[in-house]
């Protein structure tokens, strides 16, 4: 391949306009899953990501055709998921892994039945594929798609911002922060709902069961580097960011390279970008890395005998 050809193959709309959409979409889910994986809730993206299937479906029924519409669906029946775990949590005996997961699978099965009921019975269904919602389609990424994550995922960041020092508090300590006057029920609400938005903006890039992996990767990845918050959060949204346009980058061009194999897809493409970044993390970060552990350990002084 000569130069010429790559940047051929670069110059063209349709690799910038979903490269920019998953960046926005990994700066977002890397920001938001920051909180998640600091309040060890980061099951409940995955959740999430399931139990939107039957709102997206519900949207469609009700005549919803465009991004917005399917998105906002996917929002509101998500939310109701979490809003149930927490009910179910605080007003019976049964714990949160399995409130979590008894509504995952409810939800995902209201789901399937309805995305088959659609597909099967809807006249028009085919001219707004709802699998791509199920299996991810970064590559399908268009103008009002772009519009939908970058509208949203700007919101969410600055929610985070102008709530900075409740959701720090919240997030370290719930109990302290009660005990100043905060209402702590209610930015934790906040909190499951800026995670709701982040997981449902990227359902049709990334798919339901791929998306946990970006909302929790660059996260996980920037707790290598720092304990400061701050850092930690911009640096899992530079993650999350650079993991989204390396993912799609990559199946792009090897989508070109290796044409007899077919399209390779970019959403799983995403992924493994994000988890070469936690791995690389893991080894080189300069918090907690191994490398970094293991050489300060090395350069401590011996105690005398």
């Amino acid at each position: 391949m000569t130069i010429d050809d790559l940047l051929m193959q670069l110059n063209t709309s349709a690799l910038w306009i979903p490269a920019a959409g998953t960046a926005l979409l990994g700066l977002a889910t890397g920001t938001v899953g920051s909180f998640a994986v600091l309040r060890r809730q980061s099951l409940q993206g995955d959740a999430v990501a399931h139990a939107a299937l039957p709102g997206v479906a519900a949207a469609f029924l009700l005549g919803g055709r465009v991004p917005i519409a399917l998105v906002l669906g996917g929002a509101a029946a998500g939310w109701i998921a979490m809003v149930l775990v927490t009910l179910i949590t605080r007003r019976s005996r049964v714990p949160f892994d399995s409130a979590l997961a008894g509504t995952l699978a409810v939800f995902f099965g209201l789901g399937l039945v309805l995305f088959t009921y659609i597909q099967r019975n809807i006249a028009d269904a085919s001219l707004t594929p709802l699998e791509r919602y199920l299996f991810g389609q970064a590559s399908f990424i268009r103008e009002p798609d772009l519009w939908v994550i970058g509208g949203f995922g700007v919101l969410a960041i600055i929610v985070i911002v102008a709530c900075w020092k409740q959701f720090k508090l919240v997030s370290f300590d719930p109990a302290f922060a009660a005990s100043l006057g905060f209402p702590v029920r209610v930015l934790e609400l906040l909190l499951t709902t800026l995670t709701v938005i982040a997981v449902v903006i990227g359902l049709k890039a990334v798919g339901v069961v791929l998306m946990t992996a970006l909302l929790i990767a660059p996260a996980v990845a920037a707790r290598q580097w720092t304990d400061q918050l701050g850092r930690l959060v911009i640096l899992a949204g530079i993650f999350g960011a650079v993991a989204g346009v390396a993912g799609t980058l990559a199946s792009h061009l090897l989508s070109y390279q290796f044409t007899r194999a077919g399209a390779v897809p970019t959403g799983p493409t995403i992924v493994l970008c994000a988890a070469a970044l936690v791995v690389l993390s893991l080894v080189f970060g300069t918090a907690r890395g191994w490398l970094w552990t293991l050489l300060h350990v090395k350069a401590l002084p011996s105690e005398p005998g």
